[in-house]
């Protein structure tokens, strides 16, 4: 079963790759965006990776704190921080759990072991806000920050 907008984002607790504890219950109050990537490395994860780095200020702004996930290893993702000069939380998913209880495994990727690419924007509430599902590394970052941006004008975006 596939997450829809407006149910309950499910929680976790996981380390990042840097030893950073990532909790989405200790997220409220404020937004998330937990975005899911195939491969640790690859061109298009790179690219998309690289264009959340750059707009981690406009992020920030709104509020909003982003965090990647792939199934990749802890030691992977690390390389892949350094790589990418990365500074948000990279969470390695190897079992896979968080990308099932999101919904983003499947597919010709599930069968690889790797996640679709989906990004969600996670309101202040705990709550799904918007979801994004493509294979185009390029339409995640602008997506997030337009309905971020959005939900500030319409005065969702008060805290919890």
């Amino acid at each position: 079963m596939s997450l829809q907008v407006g149910q309950p984002a499910p929680d976790f607790t996981r380390r990042s790759d840097d030893g950073r504890t990532v909790s989405l219950q200790t997220r409220r109050g404020q937004w998330t965006v937990l975005y899911f990537y195939p491969r640790a490395s690859s061109a298009g994860c790179s690219i998309e990776a690289q264009r959340f780095e750059a707009a981690l200020p406009e992020f920030e702004r709104r509020g909003a704190q982003v965090i990647g996930v792939s199934t990749d290893t802890e030691a992977r993702q690390a390389r892949f921080r350094d790589t990418c000069s990365l500074t948000f939380p990279l969470i390695p998913d190897s079992d896979r759990s968080l990308a099932q209880a999101y919904g983003v495994i499947g597919g010709l990727s599930g069968l690889l072991g790797m996640t679709g690419r989906a990004t969600f924007l996670i309101d202040p509430h705990g709550t799904v806000a918007w979801i994004h599902r493509s294979p185009n590394p390029m339409t995640h970052v602008t997506g997030a920050l337009r309905e971020l941006e959005a939900a500030h004008q319409t005065g969702a975006a008060t805290t919890a």
